[in-house]
């Protein structure tokens, strides 16, 4: 199957809207496990009120709601989970070393706002949850917020979150069982504010996708490519072609997802955020390949244009 004929994901296989934002996907075992979001009705809100959902798929189309996996407690509001507290960009890894699932998102306690700026981690024994809360923290006690999941070739785990109020990415890198950071921690563009980072591996380099910080509101997408995680980091600019590439096709990156069965395929995964109503958001999931653009530079990651 090529990426180019996977369409952007609206409804599930019961034709409810499918309510999983500022998500990524595991493939674990032929299927495919999308985490997100699971955004209430009604007038948009920043806090957690349900939890983070998960929907399943063998073909990356049809969508099977799993329900919620990890819920908000609605009972005790002196819980790290209590409903009203920040839960975003959910990230979900399989841990050979321990045959667990492990979650991590940015997470502020209720009444914080995003001044907490913690992460949280919870662990299930099967991809569809139940996940079981385990603590909120500070890595390396560092502010945390927009974050993703990466696990390299070598089965290392990598944390990946803006820092030091957004003007820095820290990628940090996780316990054999994926459950604390460790003192391995790289900085990486330094006063260059960026958000909703993406990291994947292409031709044996390390590559990101990101964005600037501008809230809800659409900007130009970023790129970068590096030897190694620890750097130096080569920043390729706007990834996005076409009518609509200023502002990423009016949308967020929120994942980009090799395909296993085509290497050197791409999807990229990104959010048609809708501030005033946040359940109604959309999802924007477009091609992504290489070009070399410049000969004695590694090749740029390109997006094509959305064809509505």
């Amino acid at each position: 199957m090529n990426s180019k004929s996977i369409p952007s994901p609206s409804v599930d296989t019961e034709g409810h809207p499918i309510n999983a934002h500022g998500g990524g996907i595991l493939h674990h075992d032929g299927s495919y496990y999308w985490y997100g979001e699971c955004r209430p009705p009604g007038p948009a809100s920043q806090n957690a009120l349900i939890g983070i959902s998960c929907y399943s798929s063998a073909d990356l189309i049809a969508w099977k709601n799993e329900g919620v996996v990890l819920s908000v407690i609605k009972d005790d509001d002196s819980h790290p989970l209590a409903a009203g507290c920040t839960v975003e960009r959910p990230k979900a890894v399989y841990c050979a070393h321990t045959g667990k699932f492990v979650l991590w998102w940015h997470h502020d306690l209720k009444g914080w706002g995003h001044a907490g700026a913690l992460a949280g981690v919870a662990t299930s024994d099967s991809p569809t949850g139940p996940f079981t809360f385990i603590r909120t923290l500070k890595p390396n006690w560092r502010m945390f917020r927009d974050c993703t999941l990466f696990v390299d070739d070598d089965s290392s785990g990598w944390l990946v979150y803006a820092s030091d109020d957004n003007a820095t990415l820290v990628i940090n890198r996780l316990s054999d069982d994926y459950l604390e950071p460790t003192p391995i921690a790289y900085r990486a563009f330094s006063g260059r504010f960026m958000e909703a980072p993406c990291i994947f591996k292409y031709d044996a380099r390390y590559y990101l996708i990101a964005s600037d910080c501008t809230a809800w509101h659409p900007n130009e997408a970023r790129s970068a490519s590096a030897p190694s995680l620890a750097g130096p980091w080569l920043e390729h600019g706007n990834p996005c072609l076409g009518p609509g590439a200023e502002i990423t096709y009016g949308a967020q990156s929120t994942y980009v997802l090799p395909h296993p069965r085509n290497p050197g395929e791409f999807i990229f995964m990104a959010d048609r955020w809708v501030p005033e109503r946040m359940e109604d958001s959309s999802y924007l999931w477009l091609p992504l390949t290489f070009r070399q653009t410049v000969p004695i530079q590694p090749a740029r990651p390109l997006i094509s244009p959305p064809q509505d």
